[in-house]
């Protein structure tokens, strides 16, 4: 909500080869004109392949064992002799003449493999031609080379997937180490190349899946119901954000991609369905940053007879329980901090955090143009400043300029002005502000959450405020939505409502400095490709 993862064939067994290991293929494999040049090459070697009567491409294999099982066997296991069918990449290669090693690598992790050409059920051709990349299925049985190496020496081979690309691979120069696949944008852009190459990017994706599954069931434990709700809008709402448009063939109708899910879930309550959450995709067509996807996941939680106090022990209690369950601890790293999640977490005000980071105290009084100056002088840009015509406008920019960065360990900011917050109810004690709270950890919002406005009258007075800013040029302002203010007429329980970053919140888990980092395929502008 959001408010602004048998038979061995016959043959000799070699009871002890492999002395040391020469070095892998180290060609340099990124440069365009020669990656070319090799593509060609291996292109070449499918081609006789094809022609001697083997096609990868029509090859089966069904593994039963992973490369760890390997790893993993007693060496009391090995004597006898096991026979393991495993698959793969091939990631390194070694050839000695009649011999040769590999190295395969499956999901679990690395093992190496050693054929040789008169072992009968082996297509030594293929065995040789094979390349860093290489898919295949290996049948065999396990034993330690001369080097303590525990390695599959293989009796039935397939290659099942020619890699005619050739992969990036690391590199060592003037005693450093460095990544061939360095750059950013092409490991974003071709990430199944990057999931390949960097077993560390798999983990990351691993991770998230674990934390999704870890909330749902959280969730559902506490009688939460997951539902699904629209994804394309005939009116954006449930949150102040720029929306995507697109329009509708059949229907003749302009639709907007949904920038929250809030107002659909609301109408679930007034249903009488009394807990609901969504792990939604929400789209909004703002900028792009290290923080910020166009696309994004999010989590929104909704409770009837809940309140802003009771999604707060949730959300601390829902951010603290994945943590123990992905870490083992509260305290974690983050780049170069530590972060301690032990609860409770403070709560300071809005208006109180303003004045502790940026010196300046902001009132629902105060004089515009004298509130911009101050803000202009403690580093606000002056073309923010420009579009803000009410204080609590200065106000966010200021928080978002000053305030937002410092707020590294765990905290709840509270009391938000009732301008910034649409969807709010106003606090009994003091109706300028909502009852409201914001999760920040490491300089990011992460979440949203408040006591929800059931008063359809006041709704309504507030989409039409949102209409009016909109109107003077606010792109980001709501709209109004009458069937929503209708739902509210029926009449809605006091409820409690959140919204929880889903990428950010991987982002803390995962030690990621990017939210690109945390989507498998974030957006990216298309590739300057020659014709």
């Amino acid at each position: 909500m959001s408010d602004s993862k048998k038979t061995k064939s016959s043959g000799q067994k070699d009871k002890n080869p492999g002395g040391a290991k020469e070095k892998p293929e180290q060609k340099n494999q990124n440069q365009p004109e020669e990656a070319g040049d090799l593509f060609e090459t291996r292109l070449e070697k499918l081609e006789k392949l094809r022609a001697d009567g083997y096609d990868p491409y029509q090859k089966y294999f069904k593994p039963d064992s992973l490369a760890r099982d390997v790893q993993s066997l007693a060496e009391t296991e090995l004597e006898k002799q096991p026979v393991f069918k495993v698959a793969g990449r091939i990631r390194s290669k070694r050839m000695m003449g009649k011999a040769g090693f590999m190295d395969l690598v499956d999901e679990s992790g690395r093992i190496q493999i050693y054929g040789r050409k008169d072992e009968p059920g082996i297509n030594f051709d293929v065995f040789k031609s094979l390349d860093l990349g290489d898919i295949v299925g290996v049948a065999g049985y396990p034993f330690v080379t001369k080097m303590g190496e525990r390695t599959l020496h293989v009796t039935e081979l397939e290659m099942v997937s020619k890699c005619l690309r050739p992969l990036p691979v690391v590199k060592e120069a003037d005693g450093k180490v460095y990544d061939a696949f360095s750059d950013k944008e092409q490991r974003y852009r071709q990430r199944y190349v990057d999931l390949i190459v960097n077993p560390e990017v798999r983990d990351t994706f691993k991770t998230r899946s674990r934390i999704i599954s870890w909330i749902r069931n959280f969730l559902e434990q506490r009688s939460f119901l997951e539902v699904e709700t629209p994804m394309m809008h005939v009116i954006p709402g449930g949150a102040s954000a720029r929306p995507f448009q697109t329009h509708h063939n059949a229907l003749d109708m302009e639709l907007f991609l949904r920038i929250a899910p809030e107002l659909y879930l609301k109408r679930l309550l007034v249903g009488g369905i009394p807990r609901v959450f969504e792990i939604n995709r929400n789209f909004r067509n703002e900028g792009i940053s290290y923080k910020h996807n166009p696309e994004f996941t999010m989590l929104e939680v909704y409770e009837s007879y809940g309140s802003m106090d009771t999604m707060l022990e949730l959300c601390e209690a829902l951010i603290t329980g994945v943590t123990q369950e992905i870490h083992g601890s509260l305290k974690i790293p983050y780049g170069d901090e530590q972060i301690d999640l032990t609860p409770p977490w403070p709560r300071i005000p809005y208006v109180d955090a303003i004045e502790k980071f940026s010196g300046i105290k902001v009132a629902a009084d105060s004089d515009l143009n004298s509130l911009k100056e101050q803000a202009k002088k403690a580093g606000v840009p002056d073309k923010d400043l420009q579009a803000c015509d009410s204080v609590w406008k200065v106000a966010e920019c200021l928080f978002d300029e000053k305030v937002e960065a410092n707020l590294i360990q765990p905290v709840f900011i509270t009391e938000f002005p009732r301008e910034l917050s649409p969807l709010a109810k106003a606090n009994p004690d003091n109706p300028a502000v909502v009852d409201r709270f914001e999760p920040y950890i490491t300089g990011r919002e992460m979440g949203n959450a408040f006591s929800e406005l059931n008063d359809p009258l006041d709704q309504r007075e507030r989409f039409q405020k949102q209409v009016e800013m909109r109107e003077a040029g606010d792109e980001e302002a709501g709209f109004m939505d009458l069937d929503y203010v209708r739902a509210l007429e029926y009449g809605m329980p006091p409820a409690g409502g959140m919204g929880i970053g889903i990428d950010r919140l991987v982002m803390l888990l995962t030690n990621s400095k990017s939210i690109r980092d945390t989507i498998l395929f974030p957006l990216m502008r298309p590739e300057q490709t020659e014709k």
